[in-house]
């Protein structure tokens, strides 16, 4: 392996503490030949003590303290990262491949990204983004432009960590490896999809985000439309960057919402106080450093469709929501009801079965209609459940692994990321008018009465 320089931009932020550096950490664990050099850049005023302090915490955090001896070398640099000339000095004396990993809000990554326009920059420079990339599709259109200026698009990340969960990657496995599934992945035999993260944490503190972003832009315009696209694109060639990442961006510029109307097939609420467990929660209103007039949704759903021959007329709802009173991170396929059921049976199929991925335990689960027991025809539900455990490597791991290998497979390629944002455009729009409620919801709760699991009929 090559050794390769790590910068983290916003170093001294809760990303970098409570992800990237414990990944850092697992990373240099798992390969034991890696070399790093690991140099963080922030605002605040630390000296290279506080920072290897960090650096330490943040490895025995991951359990791998024994691994911070290995790396080369790790120093902190207070620097404006949105100032070319302090960019220059972070920069100059960088050889060989140097990562760039903006660990920073969107609106200082995309200042950051235009001040390197005035850098001269390391050979093999690679950068890697967070998301949301972008504030909306133009603005996502212009952060591609000055990347392009830039860097190669083989150079870039844009990152999505769920890209790198193992249950996601088993998507793969399961809908292309399975005789028993591949067939039957189409409109022909799906009634539905869900695809949903509910959560039972509330704010947590990252109101100077989550204010800004809401449940859409957090969860729904970036990881689960990925989710979508991982679940709906068409079998590429070769599971190789090119194909695999050409297959979902085909997938995302055939996603339009349900009926195109976004007022009726799309739903925001906030939560409002209550109790998760034995914590009792505050209004999010009433959160530290949240501002109640922007009327940020804590819960958000839309439901699509994929207008190609193979999912046309099947709904997928996308939902996410914070301080819920059950989490819940899954993928459930429907299928549809079978032709025909020979008559004796006693009771009825609801449906033609179900497969659930579970993002946590990572579990694949076949929810079957079986008979037998006390009368040998009586339907009923059986289930047949494989445990993934945690997967090989964490997800934010995986994608630093990817990065350092300049392997972009796991990453969002610019297109795609303009398409999210097209996608979830009319919601948006539609929002901003008032035309679609801001429901409440109790902390704790299952979320506003009434919401069914799907909108569309």
């Amino acid at each position: 392996m090559r050794p390769a320089t790590f910068v983290i931009l916003g170093a001294s932020g809760d990303l970098a503490s409570r992800l990237l550096l414990p990944a850092v950490g697992e990373l240099l664990h798992r390969d034991t030949d890696r070399e790093l050099t690991l140099i963080g850049a922030g605002s605040d005023a630390w000296d290279d003590d506080h920072w290897r302090d960090a650096v330490r915490k943040a490895f025995a955090a991951a359990g791998a303290e024994d691994e911070f001896p290995r790396v080369a070398e790790t120093r902190y640099v207070q620097a404006d990262i949105t100032d070319p000339d302090a960019l220059t000095s972070l920069l100059e004396p960088l050889h060989g491949p140097v990562v760039l990993y903006f660990a920073v809000p969107p609106a200082v990554a995309a200042a950051a990204c235009t001040a390197l326009q005035q850098v001269r920059l390391p050979e093999d420079l690679v950068l890697a983004l967070e998301k949301p990339f972008g504030g909306d599709r133009e603005g996502a259109a212009k952060l591609n432009a000055v990347l392009r200026d830039l860097v190669p698009e083989r150079q870039v990340f844009r990152v999505d960590h769920f890209l790198g969960r193992d249950t996601v990657l088993n998507l793969l496995g399961v809908r292309f490896a399975n005789r028993l599934v591949e067939p039957l992945w189409s409109a022909a035999h799906v009634e539905h999809v869900l695809i949903r993260f509910d959560e039972s944490l509330a704010l947590e503190n990252r109101a100077r985000y989550y204010d800004h972003a809401g449940a859409m832009v957090d969860m729904l315009q970036s990881h689960l439309l990925q989710i979508l696209a991982t679940l709906t694109m068409a079998p590429p060639a070769t599971l190789g960057e090119r194909d695999l990442r050409d297959a979902k961006g085909a997938a995302l510029r055939a996603t339009h919402i349900w009926d195109d109307d976004p007022v009726h097939f799309s739903r925001r609420a906030r939560y409002t106080a209550g109790t998760i467990g034995d914590r009792r929660i505050p209004s999010y209103v009433d959160e530290p450093g949240v501002d109640p007039s922007r009327d940020t949704e804590t819960l958000a759903e839309f439901t699509c469709e994929v207008r190609t021959s193979r999912w046309a007329g099947v709904p997928f709802t996308l939902r996410s929501g914070k301080a819920l009173g059950t989490a819940r991170a899954e993928v459930v396929v429907t299928f549809r009801k079978v032709r025909h059921l020979p008559e004796g049976f006693l009771g009825d199929a609801p449906d033609g079965g179900v497969l659930r991925f579970s993002l946590g335990p990572d579990t694949v689960t076949f929810e079957l209609n079986v008979n037998g027991g006390d009368d040998p025809f009586e339907l009923h539900r059986e289930a047949a459940t494989v445990a993934l455990g945690e997967g090989r490597i964490h997800a934010y791991t995986q994608v630093l692994s990817e990065i350092l290998e300049g392997d972009v497979t796991l990453s969002v390629r610019g297109d795609s990321a303009e398409e999210c944002w097209r996608i979830v455009q009319p919601v948006q729009d539609a929002w901003s008018r008032g035309d679609v409620p801001l429901e409440d919801y109790p902390a704790g709760s299952p979320g506003p009465a009434g919401w069914a699991t799907s909108q569309a009929s």
